[in-house]
């Protein structure tokens, strides 16, 4: 370990990318609401004026698409053209769905390594690799970039919405860069915030005067407030503080850029601060390991963390279309274990039942939507889906996992 700076970024949720994100999943929802056998692949493309459905659905729900995706808009806070160029009420809504692929279905439905447990009679929805991660870096377990970053958005977009600076717009960015030394996280570097405001405030026109104003009070409302409770506290003198640094930032939203679905999956995961199988959660229901496994995979990491066997902890897992257990599982722990790995990875293959159909009934995935009023993974579409603390997210609830590696662990080493 050495001395070094760590940089991670956060999106608030009327970027671009996050709209679709948020769309895709309130989709899944009312979906998985109605029919928790729905079968779900939904990617949205936004652009100025234009709002595109478009993927794989097979469901025995009726949904109003187009009605569900104004909603969402609407909340976001794109609600007339002033808030950005992007109506909720004028944008055009276009669906272009598609059922499931009867290949992909089989192999879910019917396992290749099949016996008779529903556990091994469903299959994975996809091949691929799927990482998880947990470190001691904060309360929550997560790197300190991402976990500050996270708060800064998500405090600009509560000011936002609060009317406490009534100027601000729905797209905006966090950037935070913290000083490592040793491998363990000192001081707060840099901190970035990039937010979509109104052309003039409170009569100010001049570029440099609104930047100002602006840097001002997202210092009294956004940065202060999101870091109060932390050891570790920006110092108006020490950490260096950027807004806007273009000058301006009035022309954003679908607006500015277009969208897409999954493309802040390090946003979405831990900052960069660990490594990324490529796959994207949202829009996709819980046979779809990209999204499960990858929940699953933090789970086992964050026990390990918890349970104290390591400071850190990664995860892989790997899958094969239409086979239930998972074809390979790595920890790393980068030398900061107590046990072996290779005896940790025995306890975690003990105590952790990672195929599909176990993942999603150990977390309840297909009946949360329901219990939680249809509004459960268009939640996690904003700020991360690892380390909520405004969020009960089940893969986040380890305590009992946590005890259970400890008694193992201490067992082992009689």
């Amino acid at each position: 370990m050495s001395d070094f700076i760590f940089t991670s970024e956060s999106v608030t949720e009327g970027h671009p990318d996050k709209i679709c994100d948020q769309i895709s999943d309130a989709v899944l929802d009312a979906l998985l609401t109605e029919d928790p056998e729905s079968r779900v692949a939904c990617e949205t493309v936004v652009n100025t004026g234009l709002c595109l459905l478009t993927g794989e659905i097979t469901s025995k729900a009726k949904v109003d698409y187009i009605k569900l995706v104004r909603n969402v808009i609407k909340e976001i806070g794109y609600e007339d053209h002033k808030a950005g160029g992007f109506d909720a009420n004028s944008c055009a809504v276009l669906v272009a769905l598609d059922e499931q692929s009867p290949d992909i279905s089989q192999g879910v439905n019917e396992a290749d390594d099949i016996n008779n447990d529903l556990e091994n009679n469903t299959g994975a929805g996809d091949q691929g690799i799927m990482f998880g991660y947990a470190c001691d870096e904060t309360p929550e377990l997560m790197p300190l970039p991402i976990s500050l970053a996270h708060r800064l958005a998500i405090q600009l977009a509560k000011v936002r919405h609060e009317k406490v600076l009534n100027y601000l717009l729905p797209d905006g960015k966090t950037q935070v860069s913290i000083d490592y030394k040793k491998g363990v996280p000192v001081a707060i570097n840099t901190i970035l915030i990039s937010t979509q405001h109104n052309p003039e405030i409170d009569g100010i026109k001049d570029e440099g005067e609104i930047r100002q104003r602006i840097k001002e009070d997202l210092w009294t409302n956004v940065v202060m407030p999101a870091t109060e409770d932390l050891e570790i506290k920006p110092d108006l003198h020490k950490t260096r503080f950027l807004v806007n640094p273009t000058g301006k930032f009035v022309i954003g939203g679908p607006q500015g850029d277009a969208g897409l679905t999954g493309r802040k999956i390090i946003v979405d995961t831990y900052g960069g601060y660990a490594r990324h199988g490529g796959g994207a959660f949202s829009g996709k229901d819980p046979t779809k390991v990209d999204r499960s496994a990858a929940y699953a995979a933090r789970y086992v990491a964050k026990s390990i963390v918890k349970a104290k066997l390591a400071k850190k902890a990664e995860v892989q897992l790997s899958y094969a279309i239409g086979v239930a257990k998972p074809i390979s599982i790595l920890i790393e722990t980068f030398d900061t274990g107590v046990i072996s790995q290779a005896n940790l990875t025995e306890i975690i293959e003990e105590h952790f039942d990672l195929r599909p159909a176990a993942i999603i009934k150990e977390f309840n995935l297909i009946n949360l939507p329901k219990k939680r009023g249809g509004n459960f993974f268009r939640k996690t579409a904003s700020y991360g889906h690892f380390g909520r603390r405004d969020l009960e997210l089940p893969w986040e609830n380890v305590e009992e996992k946590a005890e259970q590696l400890v008694k193992a662990s201490k067992m082992l080493l009689k």
